[in-house]
């Protein structure tokens, strides 16, 4: 064999080798039989708080929906991101067109693993990355609840995904850089129990750091700047710092911050607007224990600063 022969034989097989080192390491990983086990049975009463402490109507109820409207979970809103359009499900309890025939282990992979009943990545648009630092009694407490919600017909539109975003595959890698159920902020041992369970809602369930912190060329968050604010996914419009520091929220108090949640009403006499509208609403049903612990956390995170450029403008009231 001559030169260009064993050169050609060495190429296919890195070749081979990478596609299989591909293939191992972006494998759906789902639970454990005995993680799976330990997800208990569920409680409906308890898993109506965890369901506004996730403000998942927010994003699965049709557009503008009001009053019982909002527990329609037939998705179709669209999130217009730089990797494409994604569309929120029907997450229902409809058997053919939500997720009326998933059993209690599809839903936990979906929540802790973002693995689909069919074992397919999802893509993080879907807050997962926060859901993985869930208690899975949680998780559990949450399906029961929705499980009593309306079966909704109907089947949301696909995802808009050009290449290489359509290949789903990929994102087993992306898993491996940015999917963990450690909590993101350390909190001294002797920290109080209140900031602890702050800690919980607003990285797990809340899931709030999937906006108000900013993100790297991978849609990654940034941890470093956990909180810090960013550039609204949409592509339009700021999300604001929600630190403790000068750029954030500072100069709020701990009774600042649980009255905004529970109002909408800022010190300043403004009020809130944006998405931040519907987040608020989902706040508000929350215990007035949830709300002062999570304004507990967000006066104990670091201050840092925005995480949006100089020139950019934001406000948790009304812009």
């Amino acid at each position: 064999m001559g030169l260009l022969g064993k050169l050609a034989v060495a190429a296919l097989a890195v070749g081979a080798a990478g596609a299989a080192a591909f293939w191992l390491l972006t494998i759906p990983q789902s639970l454990s039989a005995a993680q799976a086990a330990a997800l208990g049975t569920g409680d409906a009463r308890r898993g109506e708080r965890i369901f506004h402490a996730g403000g998942c109507s927010s994003c699965h109820a049709r557009p503008k929906a009001a009053g019982s409207a909002q527990l329609e979970l037939v998705g179709g809103r669209e999130l217009k991101t730089p990797f494409g359009i994604f569309v929120p499900p029907n997450i229902s309890s409809d058997p053919t067109d939500g997720i009326g025939a998933w059993s209690l282990e599809d839903f936990a992979n979906a929540m802790l693993r973002g693995v689909s009943p069919e074992g397919r990545h999802f893509y993080p648009a879907f807050p997962y990355p926060s859901y993985a630092r869930m208690k899975p009694a949680d998780v559990a407490d949450l399906f029961a609840y929705m499980k009593t919600l309306p079966a909704v017909a109907g089947k949301a539109p696909d995802n808009k995904l050009g290449f290489p975003f359509n290949i789903r595959r990929g994102l087993g890698l992306w898993k491996l850089l940015y999917l963990s159920d450690q909590p993101v902020i350390a909190l001294a041992a002797d920290a109080p129990e209140k900031v602890r369970l702050g800690r919980y809602l607003v990285e797990g369930p809340g899931h709030c750091g999937e906006c108000h912190t900013p993100r790297d060329f991978a849609g990654g968050t940034k941890s470093g700047q956990w909180l810090a604010g960013a550039p609204a996914a949409e592509g339009s419009g700021i999300v604001p710092n929600i630190t403790s520091g000068e750029g954030g929220i500072g100069s709020w108090s701990e009774t600042d911050v649980a009255y905004y949640l529970e109002t909408g009403f800022t010190p300043d006499f403004d009020s809130v607007g944006g998405a931040m509208v519907d987040v608020q609403k989902n706040m508000a049903q929350l215990s007035a224990d949830d709300r002062a612990a999570i304004a507990a956390y967000l006066k104990a995170v670091p201050p840092r600063p925005n995480g949006y450029p100089a020139k950019a403008k934001a406000s948790v009231g009304g812009s």
